[in-house]
């Protein structure tokens, strides 16, 4: 049934006005509130290639602790055991070499207190540079 025969029936109008507002403080809320983040990117220089330059020779000093307890720098054995006589013989190793880094070597049998010795006799010397050489189990 339809009551309403002389009317013209409206179309419901959906009013942007206040749309829009709502849209713009919504805009500027989130203008407001978002945190700008700048990302800062890390210069690196790469390496050259110069085939002019004679090879360097390696700034390492190898220092073996046998089992047995002996110390071997750079496969030359030394005669004395104590702390003092290790950092001379780490001297004399490096020669005027500056800063070399002392790789220790030492025998799975081996005391511990060796090794020790050789890290303080390095440290004594003023290298501060210790490696420890590894093997892999086959």
């Amino acid at each position: 049934m339809n009551f309403q025969r002389g009317r013209s029936r409206e179309e419901p109008e959906i009013n942007l006005i206040p749309m829009i507002d709502v849209l713009l403080v919504i805009i500027i809320f989130l203008m407001l509130t978002t945190s700008y983040s700048r990302f800062s990117g890390l210069e690196i220089n790469l390496p050259t290639a110069d085939v002019s330059k004679p090879a360097e020779a390696p700034n390492e000093i190898d220092v073996a602790v046998t089992a047995s307890g002996q110390i071997l720098v750079n496969k030359s054995p030394l005669t004395v055991s104590d702390v003092g006589g290790i950092a001379e013989g780490l001297h004399r190793a490096a020669g005027g070499r500056a800063d070399p880094v002392i790789i220790i070597n030492a025998d799975a049998k081996a005391t511990h207190q060796r090794v020790v010795d050789v890290m303080q006799a390095a440290q004594s010397a003023g290298y501060p540079h210790i490696s420890f050489a590894t093997q892999s189990a086959n």
